[in-house]
């Protein structure tokens, strides 16, 4: 079956070209901001320049390749900007590309060419991040499919400085991106988030985190292309668009990331108690009330429920069969809502009672143009067409 390409029309590029060049821009003012108030020099940014945190990783470069991690040519201490004495735009070069959080960065692992993500952490500020990344990535919970923790391939203890280390970790892109082709796979997306929050809760994990940003996947099924982890839908090497299938075609799996304020409690410790500490979903309830301290654990659920209600229900058309139980997970009360060992059952439930045809329902925004919705209705019923001749899945599963 041919593959869902990655197609941009031209005007779609020029806008995408706008928009990049805007977020270095905003990029940018941002870390001249965050110098001039450490008293740095009060100079602009300048994209043939390592600006902020990028230096630190340069100045590393040699020591990160020993260790069996190669960063991308922009971090070599011989790097020369590809676009000097050429006619090239910087912003359309691979090493003009600058990481959206520069405490995060790639890299390629030398023994076997896979991309990993590299996380600096203060175990001062972050003091479980660590452990409870290892524990979930320990060979006892590692295997289980219901873990949906990310992995921790190994932890770098970082040369003289003993309060900070580096995770490495698969590279992962956000849960959403690309967009989602069917309501079929919008289900699959939340078994698995389901199944992986009851599964941190059972190992009396409390995540207090597991908002939108913290969800991603791993994408390495579903793209034919190495996509660029700066600019994820264009190639690794920027010479034109990252293509890839559809999650249909390939399932893939989603995890949760940043356990830089998660917490793992002794079994004894049904209703464990903790001040609260604000993600980055700033509309939980409980916390514009009280400072007192509260169960971590329906919280959670909250963030779980937030994150369907928002990113679903409000925005995307077709997802009122989960009102009711997003309703229950978004009380206001917080000793209302249901566990994740009651909402797992009811999730299944719902899904096991969509029918084919509403599975396989194009997902669109809810103020998606006419044109737009013309468009992508006629690719969406081509390609239903020969999934259903095919016998995929109309909720796609992991192998």
């Amino acid at each position: 079956m041919a593959p869902f390409l990655s197609n941009r029309t031209a005007e779609g590029k020029k806008a995408a070209k706008v928009a990049e060049r805007q977020r270095h821009d905003a990029w940018i003012a941002e870390m001249h901001r965050e110098r001039e108030a450490l008293g740095g020099s009060p100079e602009g940014f300048k994209p043939d320049k390592l600006a902020g945190n990028e230096a630190w990783w340069s100045n590393h470069y040699q020591w990160l390749k020993d260790c069996g991690y190669l960063l991308r040519i922009r971090y070599s201490p011989q790097w020369v900007p590809s676009w000097k004495n050429s006619k090239r735009d910087w912003i359309d070069c691979e090493d003009s590309q600058i990481p959206w959080v520069t405490h995060i960065l790639d890299a390629t692992r030398l023994s076997d060419n896979t991309f990993v993500t590299l996380k600096i952490i203060s175990k001062s500020v972050h003091p479980y991040e660590v452990d409870i990344g290892q524990y979930f990535s320990s060979e006892s919970v590692a295997s289980d499919p219901a873990n949906h923790c990310v992995p921790i391939y190994e932890v770098l203890e970082i040369p003289n400085e003993p309060d900070r280390v580096i995770l490495v970790m698969p590279l992962l892109r956000l849960y959403d991106d690309p967009r989602f082709d069917t309501i079929g796979e919008v289900m699959e997306c939340l078994r698995q988030l389901f199944e992986g929050l009851q599964y941190m809760h059972r190992h009396h994990v409390a995540h207090r985190d597991c908002m939108n940003l913290n969800t991603m996947m791993d994408a390495n099924s579903l793209y034919i292309d190495a996509f660029h982890p700066c600019q994820p839908d264009r190639k690794r090497d920027f010479t034109g668009d990252a293509r890839h299938y559809t999650r249909t075609q390939r399932p893939p799996k989603y995890y949760f990331i940043d356990f830089g304020i998660s917490r793992r409690y002794e079994r004894s410790n049904t209703k464990p108690l903790e001040y609260p500490i604000w993600g980055g979903d700033k509309t939980v309830p409980e916390f514009q009330k009280s400072n007192e301290p509260m169960d971590p654990f329906p919280t959670d659920v909250y963030y779980l429920g937030n994150l369907i209600r928002v990113d679903f229900i409000q925005r995307k058309a077709g997802f009122e069969f989960m009102q009711g139980l997003v309703a229950d997970m978004v009380q206001d009360d917080p000793t209302k809502r249901p566990t994740m060992d009651e909402v797992v059952p009811r999730f299944e439930s719902i899904y096991k009672g969509l029918s084919s045809w509403k599975l396989r329902s194009r997902v669109f925004k809810k103020n998606e143009s006419s044109l737009s919705g013309f468009f992508r209705g006629i690719s969406h019923w081509t390609r239903r067409t020969q999934y259903v001749i095919g016998r995929r899945p109309s909720m796609p599963a992991r192998s």
